[in-house]
């Protein structure tokens, strides 16, 4: 009798103890979930789509740079700072401002000073064209104040967001179209057009014409006076004559920096 007691108080202290040893182990925590029944059920898969936009980010159409302005170089030059930390020499495309650093041209302290106040410390969004680089290294790019709603932006767009459009209606800018980078070129020389109609900014300066009429470059888009050196190598199949600087301006060419007409 002695030993059945003995036996089946084994039998009870083994049972307790594989019940123990099931309690504290459990499955392995391998992400798996068992059902009512006891299959494993495979865990909900994890999402590896982008996290959606912060609150107060801005969406902005791909290719589209964020940057902080740090430094204003000129009217049309700008020093920024790129969301990953590097600095970059940014040349405004499509436009070209008088001269206000090696060389002071006329309204050029003025254009140099209206881009310091709009953009030092400002947040743009870069829109790069073709041609992403010039030979001196800067980013080529149009300067959004408030990114576009699409990836085509039509000319209101341009006209009330893009700063590159502003300098030009303001008359702080003159046209300068530089192939393969011509997105907006059409817009831009509507843009100045309208300045120089209204007499705006540098339109307002009293330029006369000095000269029986003017050469220009259909490749590089300048015109010039005619005994210009640069005017005089320009390749027959290029050369374009123009009666009036006024006829030039209208056809989207910029002054020659040398000879200046």
């Amino acid at each position: 009798m002695k030993w059945h007691k003995s036996k089946i108080l084994a039998v009870l202290l083994v049972t307790l103890m594989l019940l123990a040893v099931g309690c504290s182990g459990g499955a392995p925590d391998n992400g798996q979930i068992q059902d009512a029944g006891g299959k494993v059920q495979k865990p909900p898969a994890q999402s590896q789509s982008v996290s959606p936009v912060e609150p107060g980010e801005k969406k902005v159409p791909a290719g589209l740079l964020a940057a902080t302005v740090t430094r204003v170089v000129d009217g049309d030059t700008l020093v920024v700072r790129l969301k990953d930390g590097k600095s970059e020499t940014v040349r405004l495309i499509g436009v070209n401002t008088p001269e206000s650093t090696r060389e002071v041209e006329p309204y050029g302290k003025e254009a140099s000073a209206y881009t310091r106040s709009r953009l030092d410390g400002r947040r743009i969004w870069l829109e790069r064209d073709v041609q992403e680089r010039d030979h001196y290294g800067r980013i080529l790019a149009y300067a959004w104040l408030e990114p576009p709603a699409g990836d085509k932006p039509g000319e209101d767009a341009v006209r009330s967001r893009m700063f590159n459009a502003e300098l030009l209606l303001k008359g702080y800018a003159q046209v300068m179209t530089v192939p393969p980078n011509v997105k907006y070129a059409d817009f831009f020389v509507r843009l100045q057009r309208e300045a120089r109609e209204k007499k705006r900014g540098l339109w307002g300066l009293e330029v006369k014409d000095r000269e029986p009429y003017y050469i220009g470059n259909a490749r590089s888009k300048k015109f010039h006076r005619p005994d210009c050196e640069y005017g005089r190598q320009t390749a027959p199949d290029n050369r374009v004559r123009f009666a009036t600087r006024e006829k030039a301006l209208d056809a989207g060419y910029e002054p020659c920096n040398a000879c200046k007409p």
